[in-house]
């Protein structure tokens, strides 16, 4: 018996704590907006949060986008947080089955989808099953609600069908209800489009480096439209808008290079986007470093077709990690320089640093398990960490403690923790 009391206690504790968070959902008088698809959802979470908070009040979680975490915003956060008139979570779907249990407690009033493409390849095989797994949130929308979907994508576009209510659509389509046209982005010059709408023509400058953030942008502009947030405002707030750390983040260290980071996840699909980003910038020297590919860990032909495609643009390609190997780069190549193999985020750093030109464009692109956006960090940090695989899926900025050595960092921590306890005891004390 004694050996199954914790589990039990677990479960207890569990259901106690999903009770509360459907008791705080059904309480709440916010607009619960649901966030999915395969990627954009976390720049379009991010970015339709930041857009309300020039309207009302607004709560938003994304990253953090698991079934665990929701139960948690909902039964605390939530139940403390006052008056919200907003609430954006961004929900992930990692497998058959763990989309509908967030989905049926989050009751969105809104769900927005962004694009359905074959991530997590061995749980889902196919991108029927992806599009069936994300349909889900649009099935749990509240009665009066509506859904916000890609129109150029056709296993978006047939999540309408799974539900009564509305739908809404964006996209390039002639015939979407949010229409976008000429876009424009060519770093260092960032984005920009108009966005035609029952409203008029919008036209929308973004601090995003490349083309293919429109998406995200227009999923959240739309959708803060439909909710009524005046043209004027979302406009203005898009244009403020602080992208999020290895997402498209800009790093331009003074006297240094520019880096792109987006070394968050390196699905297949998004290869080609990040690509055209340094094919359209304006800079004369351009490079790359590639890392990790989500879901092609052990795939040769996957990785010698990614670095030919980056052949093409950048004047150097820089592989990192243990499928560096995998390139398939010629032996001229590596003899002239113009392909370089690394195994660890500080041998790139260093080479970065001992080669490095004030002129110069370099993409990081990699899945997180590398951490590679330590490389840009050392430019303006004293980078201490540089573990070769630490197990955090969050970046190292998240994590913050990238100035101190990794093996102390369980110490640090525990210093950091026992001076907030010692600091809330005096705050105590004092009153």
């Amino acid at each position: 018996m004694k050996i199954k009391q914790p589990k039990a206690r677990n479960d207890l504790g569990w259901r106690l704590r999903l009770y509360l968070a459907r008791r705080a959902r059904a309480r709440s008088k916010a607009t619960f907006i649901g966030i999915t698809g395969s990627s954009g959802k976390t720049t379009a979470g991010s970015l339709l949060g930041h857009i309300l908070a020039g309207h009302g009040s607004v709560y938003t979680q994304v990253l953090a986008n698991t079934m665990k975490l929701l139960v948690s915003t909902l039964s605390r956060r939530m139940r403390k947080s006052g008056k919200t008139d907003y609430v954006v979570f961004e929900a992930a779907a990692f497998g058959p089955g763990t989309m509908k249990p967030m989905a049926e407690l989050l009751r969105p009033d809104v769900a927005v989808v962004t694009m359905v493409r074959l991530e997590h390849r061995a749980s889902f095989k196919t991108l029927e099953n992806v599009a069936h797994e994300k349909s889900a949130l649009v099935a749990a929308l509240e009665p009066g609600g509506f859904a916000m979907l890609y129109a150029d994508d056709p296993h978006v576009l047939g999540m309408a069908l799974v539900s009564d209510c509305r739908a809404v659509t964006f996209g390039t389509s002639e015939q979407a209800d949010y229409r976008v046209s000429d876009i424009e982005a060519a770093y260092p010059r960032r984005l920009r489009f108009s966005l035609h709408w029952r409203g008029g023509v919008l036209n929308i400058e973004t601090p995003f480096p490349g083309a293919h953030f429109w998406l995200p942008t227009v999923a959240a502009a739309a959708t803060a439209l439909e909710l009524g947030v005046p043209a004027q405002i979302v406009k203005d707030r898009t244009a403020t808008f602080q992208p999020l750390e290895n997402r498209g983040q800009v790093l331009a260290p003074a006297g240094g290079p520019h880096f792109i980071v987006d070394a968050a996840k390196a699905p297949w699909h998004s290869l080609t986007l990040a690509f055209d980003m340094v094919a359209r910038s304006t800079f004369g020297r351009k490079r790359i470093v590639l890392g990790q590919l989500s879901d092609f860990a052990g795939s040769n032909s996957k990785y010698a077709y990614a670095y030919s495609s980056a052949r093409e643009i950048a004047d150097q390609v820089i592989y990192a990690g243990d499928h560096a190997h995998r390139s398939r780069a010629s032996q001229s190549d590596r003899d002239s320089g113009r392909f370089i193999e690394l195994r660890t985020a500080k041998e790139v750093s260093d080479y970065v640093a001992q080669t490095a030109q004030p002129d110069e464009l370099i993409l990081i692109k990699s899945s997180s398990s590398l951490h590679l956006e330590r490389v840009a960090l050392a430019w303006t940090h004293n980078v201490q960490c540089w573990v070769s695989v630490c197990g955090k899926t969050e970046g190292c900025e998240q994590c913050g403690l990238y100035e101190v050595p990794f093996e102390q960092h369980r110490e640090f921590v525990a210093q950091k923790k026992l001076k907030r306890r010692k600091h809330r005891l005096l705050r105590l004390i004092s009153r």
